[in-house]
C-alpha cells in the first residue's frame, strides 16, 4: 500500500522548494508530481494537429517521494504515515494521532 496518493497534500522537506505546500498531482514509482512545486521551463514545439502553440511552457518535474511528507490538517504540520488493519482492511493513518487519513 503506497503512503503517498494521488490528490494527498503533501509538504516539501528539502530542495529549493523546501516548506512549500501542495496537491500530488501523480504518484510513478518512487517519484511524484506535486502542484505548483517544482517548477521548471521547457521549450515546445508547436503541434498543428492537435492545435497546440509552440514556446516556453512552465510545468511541474518529478520530486523524490522521500523529499515530502503528508500534510496533517489536525495538527497544521507535516507528518509521517503508518497503516493499521482495521476491520481486515489496510488502513493509513497519520503516526502523531493515529486518526484515519
Amino acid at each position: 500500500m503506497q503512503k503517498i496518493r494521488k490528490g494527498d497534500t503533501v509538504v516539501v522537506l528539502a530542495g529549493r522548494d523546501k516548506g512549500k505546500r501542495g496537491e500530488v498531482l501523480a504518484v510513478t514509482g518512487d517519484t511524484l508530481y506535486v502542484a505548483g512545486v517544482n517548477m521548471v521551463k521547457r521549450n515546445v514545439k508547436p503541434n498543428p494537429m492537435k492545435n497546440e502553440p509552440g514556446g516556453i511552457v512552465s510545468k511541474e518535474a518529478p520530486l523524490h517521494i522521500s523529499n515530502v511528507a503528508i500534510y496533517n490538517p489536525a495538527a497544521q504540520k507535516a507528518d509521517r504515515v503508518a497503516i493499521k488493519v482495521v476491520d481486515g482492511r489496510k488502513q493509513r493513518v497519520f503516526r502523531s494521532s493515529g486518526q484515519a487519513i
